[in-house]
């Protein structure tokens, strides 16, 4: 039986809508305060370089704020690793980043860019950040990964999330996780994962962490967020560790 599987709540959209009119409100701090108090792990964000959502100072207030550890989603680029030095949070995530696209789409090519990577990633872990990667579950992105050293990478979840047949995508995923687990690197996954389509990915054995914003974010505004963040949280926790059914025997006294 696998072990139980952490949630990142990513709350970079709160500051989305606060950014959308100005002002303090809502509070991207608080919300992940709230995801705490609902069975969160931990809080993931993304420092863009247009800063359209989380800021400087949010970044600065969820490390001194919030108890759980900051997962700070960042491109490999010189001002963000300046950023991510002066500021140590738990886990460094470097993602791809294009300025024209609404969100992260596809996955960081690790492989292609391996010799720009590589100074950023050693100068994170040499400052005691856990470097992950955000890549396709691919066999030669995972290779690239290895070469470079990140303990952690997190496998792109949007074409199974959009597919109209998932089981394709669905099978990727699982092999690439057997594969990093197999090479000594923990994975995680995330993007486009909804209460309907989470349980497959959660079922995963190797998959040690979920880190999921968007779709928690936009629920939220119909059963908030606490409640959204526990029914995602009770998911999870089954996919992994289904109970057993009445006509097993176990469990019964």
């Amino acid at each position: 039986m696998s072990g139980p599987l952490r949630l990142g709540v990513n709350i970079d959209h709160v500051a989305t809508i606060r950014n959308a009119r100005g002002g303090d409100h809502p509070d991207p701090v608080r919300a992940a305060r709230a995801a705490a108090e609902a069975g969160a792990d931990g809080i993931t964000a993304h420092l863009r370089e247009d800063r359209r959502h989380i800021t400087d100072d949010d970044i600065a207030r969820l490390l001194g704020e919030i108890d759980l550890p900051l997962n700070l989603e960042m491109a490999a680029t010189a001002e963000m690793l300046v950023i991510a030095l002066a500021h140590r949070p738990h886990a460094a995530c470097i993602v791809p980043e294009k300025r024209e696209e609404r969100t992260t789409e596809g996955g960081l090519d690790a492989a292609g860019q391996f010799a720009a990577l590589e100074p950023i990633a050693g100068q994170l872990r040499d400052a005691g950040i856990r470097v992950s990667l955000f890549i396709e579950p691919d066999e030669r992105q995972l290779g690239a990964a290895i070469r470079l050293g990140a303990p952690v990478v997190e496998f792109h979840t949007g074409r199974y999330a959009h597919a109209d047949d998932p089981s394709a995508d669905l099978r990727r995923v699982q092999e690439a996780a057997a594969l990093a687990v197999k090479n000594g690197i923990e994975p995680h996954a995330g993007h486009g994962l909804t209460l309907d389509n989470v349980a497959p990915i959660a079922a995963i054995p190797q998959l040690a962490e979920l880190n999921i914003g968007h779709f928690l974010i936009g629920e939220a505004i119909f059963t908030g967020l606490e409640a959204t963040v526990r029914r995602m949280r009770a998911l999870i926790d089954a996919a992994r560790d289904p109970a057993p059914s009445p006509a097993s025997g176990r469990g019964l006294g």
